[in-house]
């Protein structure tokens, strides 16, 4: 395993403080998955990693079901967040990016356990055949009727998946309603959820009320982004945060980011972003 400052922080300084100090607003943390498949991701900083091998990802789904997790979907968790005893032992488990291998090999672990979760699609890489994105083979329609029979929702990561900050108005809209019409049209049930792809450009406040607006106005609820944290009483409900979840998550990394150990990276994320905003120099979302 790669030594990481962000894990070393988080087990031997933050969650050691966590359990000296009263207790906060109530959160309930979402999980935020991609591709389960063994894959060699060396290249990238663990935080970065989008793969879990599916041996650990049923390890992390035993574990929450040995700690009596209840795994619930976003609209009950955005409920839940006002109610300290309903928000407790709740979690949200979500996958974006439509990949085949969450029918293979995320699913069976998943009904192992009675477990439900939130796949994002970006549909113009879901075909009645199977189609790509990003190099992997993705779902097929076929397959996400079938996973919807059983207890599996989905929402929609855009059509075509593009970086969102960079794109005009009009661009924005067609992504966002051709993707919840493509979803709706194909499994004949309303999508309340949307999840934003790539880094959410959180220091933008005008693009967010734009996109929060585009997306009222869409018919969506709720939504995701990839903005590190857990989402509580006052979160935005059409950006929730997540806690992003790969191969690197040990058993004692995975409980501190539900138990929210991990939440305190947010803040010096935001800085660094804001820095960079100030100075001119953001990278493109």
């Amino acid at each position: 395993m790669d030594l990481r400052l962000d894990r070393l922080l988080t087990l031997y300084l933050i969650s050691p403080l966590r359990r000296h100090a009263s207790g906060g607003e109530p959160s309930i943390p979402i999980l935020m998955y991609h591709s389960i498949a063994d894959e060699d991701e060396k290249g990238l900083h663990p935080y970065y990693r989008t793969a879990t091998a599916p041996s650990v990802f049923a390890a992390q789904m035993d574990r929450l079901h040995r700690a009596n997790f209840s795994v619930i979907g976003l609209a009950e968790a955005i409920l839940r967040c006002g109610k300290h005893e309903s928000a407790k032992g709740s979690v949200v488990i979500t996958f974006d990016d439509g990949f085949r291998d969450f029918y293979t090999n995320a699913f069976p672990i998943l009904n192992r356990y009675g477990f439900t979760a939130t796949m994002f699609l970006p549909t113009a890489h879901i075909g009645e055949s199977q189609l790509s994105f990003k190099g992997k083979e993705c779902l097929s329609w076929g397959e996400v009727r079938e996973l919807q029979k059983h207890g599996i929702s989905f929402g929609s990561h855009t059509v075509t998946h593009p970086q969102l900050h960079d794109c005009d108005a009009t661009s924005i809209r067609e992504e966002i309603v051709g993707s919840k019409q493509a979803i709706e049209q194909k499994l004949g049930c309303a999508v309340q959820s949307f999840s934003y792809p790539y880094a959410f450009p959180e220091t933008d406040t005008g693009f967010k009320e734009m996109l929060r607006e585009e997306l009222r106005q869409s018919g969506y609820d709720n939504g995701v982004c990839t903005a590190l944290g857990r989402p509580g009483p006052t979160s935005d409900p059409f950006f929730l945060k997540r806690l992003p979840v790969n191969s690197d998550d040990d058993q004692q990394l995975f409980l501190a980011k539900l138990a929210g150990s991990y939440d305190w990276l947010a803040k010096p994320q935001y800085l660094v972003k804001m820095a960079k905003k100030w100075a001119g120099t953001a990278p493109r979302q």
